[in-house]
This record gives structure tokens, C-alpha cells and sequence, in this order.
């Protein structure tokens, strides 16, 4: 990070985000549940995180899925699902363990096509654990709960506060910015079909609209 990349990022800027940080995570308590998927992004800490849930026996099969994305084609240039994969396996998570998604490109299909891996399978689901990236628990759940209601979504991520997860960013301004954007997505995915409607406190709301104002919009949804 630069110089003037961390001046411009201030205290209160870090407060209002974690805020939002804190409305992202479900708080979901862990259990065993008949399948993972384990949701492609950036952080490979979430294949990871897959390994030492299917170690703790909190799954017998897990999906990774996803394609590459311009937030991860330079990291996983084979796709997401890919890495992932290798990742768990060196990991020592069996191969008759992990079922492939190399498609999905945002996060209904993620849930959708590996709805359909796991069906495909023969693999009874009734309840799901989504691993996922910490801020990214709400908008996978909100979505899960909408493509896949007969399922019920059990959320976690790897363990790390806001503070600590920033510094396994190299660029603290594109975190915030990302969480800015799955927290507009959980606002507004609701009014196009993409997700459940949840409730969103007045303070996390008035936290988004100051970041934004901020210049905290690159990944915001198009206007």
C-alpha cells in the first residue's frame, strides 16, 4: 500500500466499514450439515477454511465453485473452483470428497449450479454450509435462502477479525470497496429476484452512505 493510499483511508472511514464488516457475518453456529460449497472469490483462505471444516467432520462432500472474474484472474488464472480444489487437496482433503463447479460467475450461480452438481450426485441436501469470504456471508445466505429454499444455509468463514483480515489485502481501499459492494448487493438484490429481503440497521445504512460519499464506489453496482 502506498503512502497516499493510507493517508486517505481514516479512522472513521475504518469504523464505518467495520460496521459493515460486523453486518456481513451471520454469526451462524457451526454444525455438521449434508453438503459444503465452498463459494470462489480472491481468498484462497476459504479453501482452506473448506479443509479444516471437512477434517472437523462437518461435511462428508463439498463443492467448489467458480469461474475467474476480473477481481481473480491474475490469482487463479485456471479458475477459482480449480485452485480451490488443489488447494484442499494439498490440504489433505480426499478427492471423492470435492465435487467440481468451474462456471458460476456470481453468486446465484454459484448456489444454482451447485444446486444442480450435488442433485446430479445423487446427494441429498437439507442442510448446507456456504464458506465463504467473512463479508460475503449475508449476500451468499440471502441468496441461498432464495434459489434454494428447501435448504437451510449454516454461514462461515475463516475466523479473522476486520483488522486482521485487511492486511491479507495489499490494497485497503479495494477491501473496503468490496465490502461496500456485497453490502449494496444485499440491499438491492432483493428487488430484482436475486435474494431474500433482510432488514438493515439504520447505522450500517447511514456507514454505507458515508463511504460512498467518500469515494468508496468501485465496486458498486453499474447505475
Amino acid at each position: 500500500m502506498t503512502d497516499r493510499q493510507e493517508n486517505a483511508i481514516s479512522d472513521a472511514d475504518r469504523a464505518d466499514a467495520r460496521t459493515i464488516w460486523d453486518f456481513h457475518q451471520m454469526g451462524h453456529e457451526l454444525r455438521p450439515c449434508s453438503a459444503a460449497i465452498a463459494l470462489g472469490s480472491l481468498d484462497l483462505g476459504v479453501a482452506g477454511t473448506t479443509a479444516d471444516l471437512y477434517h472437523a467432520g462437518m461435511f462428508p462432500v463439498v463443492v467448489f465453485t467458480g469461474d475467474t472474474s476480473a477481481a481473480t484472474k491474475e490469482r487463479f488464472p485456471r479458475g477459482e473452483a480449480i485452485h480451490y480444489r488443489e488447494h484442499a487437496l494439498s490440504l489433505g482433503v480426499p478427492d471423492e470428497a470435492i465435487l467440481l463447479e468451474p462456471k458460476a460467475s456470481n453468486t446465484g450461480q454459484n448456489i444454482g449450479f451447485s444446486r444442480e452438481v450435488l442433485e446430479n450426485a445423487g446427494i441429498a441436501v437439507t442442510t448446507v454450509l456456504l464458506i465463504s469470504m467473512p463479508y460475503m456471508q449475508r449476500r451468499a445466505y440471502a441468496t441461498c435462502r432464495q434459489l434454494w429454499p428447501g435448504v437451510e444455509p449454516v454461514c462461515v468463514s475463516q475466523p479473522l477479525a476486520f483488522d486482521e483480515y485487511a492486511k491479507t489485502h495489499d490494497d485497503e481501499k479495494q477491501f473496503i470497496d468490496m465490502l461496500m459492494g456485497d453490502m449494496e448487493r444485499v440491499m438491492e438484490y432483493p428487488k430484482r429476484g436475486f435474494a431474500i429481503e433482510q432488514h438493515v440497521p439504520e447505522r450500517v445504512g447511514d456507514a454505507f452512505e458515508r463511504l460512498r460519499a467518500r469515494g468508496y464506489d468501485s465496486w458498486l453496482l453499474p447505475a
